[in-house]
Formats: structure tokens, sequence, C-alpha cells
């Protein structure tokens, strides 16, 4: 073969493999490329449906802002995550369970790699029986419909994307709400026992001395961007239960929905190609709202939604600054662990169910009114729940962050330790994650007693249910590590 001819069909393969790199678009093949998309539906319920978040059932007369279900998708090639975070109260396990079957069966992904949770909002549609709420049959089936559609339709928002995350301090708008009461001095509950700590105590008890455990001002903030620089997605986290103060009968997303409309503000996004979603999830706020009971904390005076506007802002505000410091990566690995634990369930002795009958043979009804009606009539719901009752556990990594998920009302105690102990530098949890199993208090915070302990639909695990929980996500996390 004459010399020249080889060497040109040499140099021909050599360019035909350099090409074989690259796709159409001229990208490496071999190169690793993050996408990102996010994603909100609406869920708001009809006028007139019931709302979550009382001790008596209230019907919905107005809507003051739409509630979402709003959802991001990462997929760095290898792998993808789904994240939806709803504007309800709290949500049934089996609604998200067909959301997620929904989602997957849309985009693929698999069920183990979603995270779908409740922002605890007081003021949203009824998706749990809690108290004397009771959701319509026909509103679950909506939910897990938008609620899957969130991750579907962020699937096709994907774009290539980068991400990073940041930690901020906001220590003004976070106060435990149970406080120790002096000694000598007592709380009756409403099963004719004595606790030793009251919630929401007043400010002029002169009865409380000190709250009962710590707070956790750490704002997380997870931002994704395209790579031309639109915001795609922001995904915050604060231990703070919610904050009310809505208008009587009014749907609101409570302040969760405000911080993401200041946050669209402050980042000046709404004249940008890709829609922008923002999101503030829960922390671990079982035992922490927004009023400090000492007196000495500056509380915003005004009327419907004024207290909602002022912690929005002010958190929104520590949000914004944290992201002017973040480092962006374009690719990222991804995991996730999941495990389903099983948990006793605190159900009534016989002479507590005696005792609840007398109550309510005494009531007037239908609607309860006193603590011990409402709670004779938790007890009776109670005595008829399965001796143990499975809980899915979760944990995810999105490169050196790590992310912890529990279906409880989680006490900021056991934040606060899964953050110090676990392997990741850089780590949060978000609480109502994936169904409803009540709070979850402590053993030592249940020796006090308290509202968040009393044994109703919203808190019925068992004692130690906080220990058993808290070592299955450091045992996901070590895997993950």
């Amino acid at each position: 073969m004459n010399m020249n001819i080889k060497i040109w069909q040499s140099c021909l393969m050599c360019s035909l493999g350099i090409l074989s790199m690259f796709n159409v678009n001229g990208q490496s093949q071999t190169e690793k490329v993050l996408l990102a998309g996010a994603a909100q539906t609406i869920i708001t319920p009809p006028i007139g449906y019931s709302i979550n978040g009382g001790m008596r059932d209230r019907a919905t007369t107005n809507v003051h802002d739409e509630t979402h279900a709003k959802g991001i998708v990462i997929d760095n090639g290898e792998n993808q995550l789904a994240f939806v975070i709803s504007d309800l109260c709290m949500v049934y396990r089996e609604t998200l369970d067909k959301a997620k079957k929904r989602a997957h069966e849309l985009t693929g992904i698999p069920v183990e790699n979603m995270m779908m949770s409740a922002t605890h909002t007081h003021s949203s549609g009824t998706a749990c029986n809690v108290f004397q709420s009771t959701p319509d049959p026909a509103y679950l089936e909506f939910l897990s419909i938008k609620i899957g559609d969130a991750v579907a339709r962020a699937y096709e928002n994907r774009v290539p994307a980068m991400i990073g995350w940041g930690f901020g301090s906001e220590p003004t708008q976070v106060f435990n709400r149970r406080w120790m009461l002096k000694e000598g001095y007592t709380n009756t509950n409403p099963f004719g026992g004595q606790d030793k700590v009251q919630m929401n105590p007043g400010v002029n008890n002169p009865n409380k001395t000190v709250p009962s455990g710590p707070v956790d001002p750490e704002v997380s903030v997870v931002s994704i961007k395209s790579l031309d620089g639109d915001q795609i997605a922001l995904l915050a986290n604060y231990s703070l239960h919610y904050v009310g103060n809505t208008g009587a009968g009014m749907i609101s997303a409570d302040y969760y929905g405000a911080f993401a409309e200041r946050m669209t503000q402050l980042l000046d996004v709404d004249d940008q190609d890709i829609p922008f979603v923002g999101i503030m999830s829960n922390g671990t706020s079982g035992n922490i709202n927004n009023v400090d009971y000492s007196g000495k904390a500056y509380k915003k005076t005004g009327g419907a939604y004024s207290q909602i506007n002022f912690v929005a802002n002010t958190v929104a505000a520590e949000v914004y600054k944290v992201m002017q410091f973040i480092d962006y990566q374009d690719w990222i690995s991804l995991d996730s662990e999941q495990d389903e634990i099983s948990l006793g369930v605190r159900r009534p002795e016989p002479h507590e169910i005696e005792r609840a009958k007398k109550i309510l043979a005494k009531a007037e009804g239908p609607v309860l009114k006193s603590r011990e009606e409402i709670y004779a009539n938790e007890t009776m719901a109670m005595k008829d729940y399965p001796a143990q009752v499975p809980l899915i556990m979760q944990a995810f990594r999105l490169g050196d962050l790590a992310i912890a998920a529990i279906p409880c009302e989680v006490f900021v105690e056991i934040g606060l330790q899964l953050k110090e102990e676990n392997p990741f530098e850089d780590m949060f949890t978000i609480s109502l994650a994936n169904g409803y199993n009540g709070y979850l208090p402590t053993p030592e915070q249940h020796a006090l007693g308290g509202y968040e302990t009393w044994r109703a639909k919203s808190s019925y695990l068992e004692v130690n249910a906080s220990v058993k929980i808290t070592d299955k996500i450091m045992e996901l996390l070590k895997r993950l590590d």
C-alpha cells in the first residue's frame, strides 16, 4: 500500500476517534453533565373544604394565597433524585406512595429516590385525619396526582445546571415553646395527669421558669442555577413549626409561601426563561415556634399575615446573604438510602378507654369542645391502632451534603444531634417526610409531659421512638459516607 495512503487512513481514523468522543452539539460524550429542573402544581382545596391545623375542624371560606406542591429533580447522568415539598399540614403515607408511583411511571425515577414532605402550614386543605378534621377521599386522590405531577413537570424542565449550598443563622425567629414550671407547680393534662412543662405558657405566666430545650437557628440553603446563570430552584430549611396569623377560614401557605415570594423578588427572576421555584422546608421544629414567651423578642404588631410576612422577609434576607457566597459545581455525585422500620404504638389501657367513654357520654357534640372531650375521642380512635406501625427512613447525598427525611414532627434536639454526630460536614433534616407519624419527642421530653406527648393521632409512637429513628438515620448516613 502506498505510504501516503497509509498516513491518510491513520489520520482519518484518528480524527474519527476524536469526533466519536463528541456528540452533535460538540459536547464530550464522556463529560459529566448535571441536569436539574423544578416545577410547582396548585393543590388549593375548594371552598367549603376542611382545613387542617386545629383541634376543631374549620371550613374554607376564601383563599389568601394558593397552596402548591413544589418539585425538584436532580440528574447527574448516573442517578436521579426528586424532592417535593407540599403546602400541607401533614399528609398520609398512602397518598404519597401513590404520588411516587405516578411519578415513577412518568419519569422512571425509582420511588426510593423520591422524598415528599409537608411544610406544616396550619391553613391548608386537610390531608390527614387529625383531631376533628377528616380528609375527603377525592381530595387525597387529587393530591396524589398533583404531587406526582410536580416531579414529572420538574423532570421535563431539566436543563444543564450547577448546584451549591451554604448555611446561615437567624436566631431571632425561633423559640422553644415548651417551658419548665416552677418546683411544686404542674399543669393538668387532658388525661388527669400532671405535666412538668407547659406548651405556650403565656408571657405573663408567673409559674414558668425556662424553656425545656434548645433551638436551632441555622438556615440551610441549596441553590440550583442553569449554566447560563438563571435561577432554577432554591431549597431552604429552617426549624420553625409555622407562624399562623392567617384570616379565619382562609387558605394560605403561611410563611413558607411568603418566603418563596420574597425570594422571587430578591433574586429578580420574573423575566428569565426558566421558571424559578422557591421552597422552604420544615426542619426539626416539633417544639419550636415563633413566640418568645420570655417577652424579650420583638414581635411585629399588625393585622392578619403581618407576622407571616415579617418572618418570611427576615429569613429570606439571611438566605439571600448566604447565596452571595455559595460556590457552585457543575457536577456532583447523587445517592440515596432508604429503610423501613417498625415502631410500637402507645395504645390506651382498658381503664383509660372506660374513662374516655364516660367523658364522651356527657359531651353535647357533635363538635367536641373541651380538651378532655377531644382527647377522649382520640383515645377511642387509638384503641383500634395496630401495635406496630411502619415508617420510611431516608437519607440523601448530594456531593458532600447530606439530607435526612423523617415522617414526624421532630423535636429540635434530634436534629441538632444528627447534625453533630453524622459523618458529613454539611447536613440537615426535613420533617413530615413520606407520611405522618405524629410528634417525635425524646424520652427525656416524654418524661416531662406536655401537649406534644399527649397520646392522640398526632402523638402515638413509643417513648423510645426517637432513639430508634436517630440510630436508623445515622446508619443510613454512614452508608452514604
